[in-house]
């Protein structure tokens, strides 16, 4: 996460944003007298989003540890992946 004081955001606010959308990253706008902020891609945010809906769910979330647990026994299946399924 990269850290930028707000009047140098403002100053170069194409760049900042630029720079989160290229670099899948997020840029931390830090204020003297005021809450700081956070700018990140819409796609970025989307993802975040759809993630913490999944984990709203305790059936997601326990179906998700069981799948962690297994995949840590070593209970996994490996699959090759037919040419053309994508």
């Amino acid at each position: 996460m990269r850290t930028i004081p707000f009047t140098d955001a403002r100053a170069n606010l194409k760049h900042v944003i630029d720079q989160v959308v290229d670099d899948v990253d997020v840029t931390l706008i830090t204020r003297r007298d005021a809450p700081n902020a956070v700018v990140m891609s819409q796609e970025h945010y989307d993802s975040l989003m759809e993630t913490v809906h999944l984990l709203r769910s305790p059936a997601n979330v326990a179906h998700l540890d069981r799948s962690i647990a297994q995949l840590r026994a070593g209970k996994v299946k490996t699959q090759k992946l037919e040419e053309g399924s994508e």
